[in-house]
């Protein structure tokens, strides 16, 4: 494990959503795509409390209707099931009844309540799911707590990433270690406000679904709301964590000692797996991370970072490697913040670029050659208060178009 620094959490290096206790997984092909594993599903030992997120999108698929009427009924989860390649979204009737009816075929196998069970699909908008296909894969799709099982899972729920996408935290609570994992897919119409991803996570810390609740809202807030590949939002997406108990330590809330440790290892494997999402976007070659200190609140540092790595002249002057960063200014001068030019800072990487309202002197062939890394960071100061904020995304590429000029075909 590599320790971060802080106090009592390390992250796992190879951890999975399946590193907590109790918790099985797997994916199988079930024929949805030509030949990629397609189908999987989450399985928890015992019913958990559980919590979730979900897009902001005026046209919120099925899967979504039926997971909430889950939750809604118990506030506890026991399995996710999810498939890939169709999103299952904007089906009408049909598309419900599909997404109940998944739901029931994995209660009937796994002999669970229907109500412990939470669905998700992801794919292309429009098209009813092959139901003799997601049959096969309710019955055929097995769940088991090994590396491979993990792996499965992570490969299953992918669309148009390029790679897995895995996080995981260890934390000490009451002498005990909790685990905290999670997969995620997500790589193209990726948005602040919950955009076309999907999350989900596992803990065997012990905490009721009111609390898990707040604490993933929170943890939302500072990750996956502060990303964004291309500006759009899309219909599926959601954010799902499940708490099994597994590890007995006092019920954790706002007055048990060690409730901000938890929330904080929460946090990471959220900004983790949004980090990947957001250097995984289509056609992306580097992952922009846009910090913002010295704000009047910590809510306009965030709005500032946001609209700073959204702009696509931004992020096209990454991709070119060009010090441009009267694009930095124009993206600033618009958001929604208070800002006065007169003390605004801007670095490029450590490089200060402007300073104070004034152009400052710098070598461009230094910055240029920062800017060609896989990484590239961006810090404004702005001097007028203490508020603090990040946001991640990516460049913009002619392989973005490429990829969604030919999404269906």
């Amino acid at each position: 494990m590599k320790t971060l620094g802080i106090e009592h959490i390390e992250k796992v290096e190879k951890g999975t959503i399946l590193s907590a206790k109790g918790f099985k997984a797997g994916g199988i092909h079930a024929g949805l795509r030509y030949a990629k594993k397609d189908f999987g599903m989450i399985y928890s030992e015992k019913p958990a409390s559980c919590g979730a997120v979900y897009t902001q999108s005026h046209f919120q698929a099925p899967p979504l209707k039926v997971t909430q009427d889950s939750i809604s009924q118990q506030q506890m989860l026991q399995a996710i099931v999810v498939n890939s390649a169709v999103a299952n979204a904007c089906t009408g009737e049909q598309g419900l009844k599909d997404a109940y009816t998944t739901r029931h075929l994995i209660a009937d196998r796994f002999q669970i309540p229907e109500e412990f069970i939470a669905v998700a699909s992801t794919g292309v908008i429009g098209e009813w799911l092959p139901m003799d296909k997601i049959e096969k894969g309710c019955s055929e799709v097995m769940v088991e707590s090994n590396e491979d099982s993990a792996q499965s899972f992570q490969q299953a729920i992918l669309t148009t990433d390029t790679v897995e996408k895995s996080a995981c935290y260890q934390l000490e609570i009451e002498g005990e270690i909790i685990t905290i994992g999670g997969a995620a897919k997500g790589s193209g119409m990726i948005h602040p406000n919950m955009a076309t991803m999907l999350g989900f996570i596992t803990t065997d810390a012990t905490i009721a679904s009111e609390k898990l609740q707040v604490a993933l809202s929170e943890a939302i807030n500072q990750s996956f709301n502060q990303i964004t590949v291309d500006g759009e939002t899309s219909t599926n997406d959601m954010v799902l964590v499940m708490a099994n108990g597994m590890v007995e330590h006092k019920t954790l809330d706002e007055k048990h000692p060690d409730w901000k440790t938890f929330k904080k290892g929460l946090q990471l494997v959220c900004e983790d797996l949004a980090k990947q999402i957001a250097r995984d976007g289509e056609g992306a070659t580097k992952l922009v991370e846009v910090e913002v200190v010295d704000a009047y609140t910590d809510d306009e540092a965030r709005v500032i970072a946001k609209k700073v790595v959204g702009s696509d002249l931004v992020k096209t002057a990454v991709y070119g490697a060009d010090a441009n960063w009267g694009r930095i200014i124009g993206a600033i001068g618009h958001s929604d913040a208070t800002v006065n030019p007169e003390t605004c800072d801007i670095y490029i990487g450590e490089t200060l670029v402007f300073h104070q309202g004034t152009p400052q002197a710098f070598s461009e062939d230094i910055v240029s050659s920062y800017m060609k890394g896989e990484k590239v960071e961006i810090k404004i100061a702005l001097h007028i208060g203490t508020g603090v904020g990040k946001a991640w995304g990516c460049d913009l590429t002619y392989d973005y178009v490429k990829i969604n000029a030919s999404y269906r075909t």
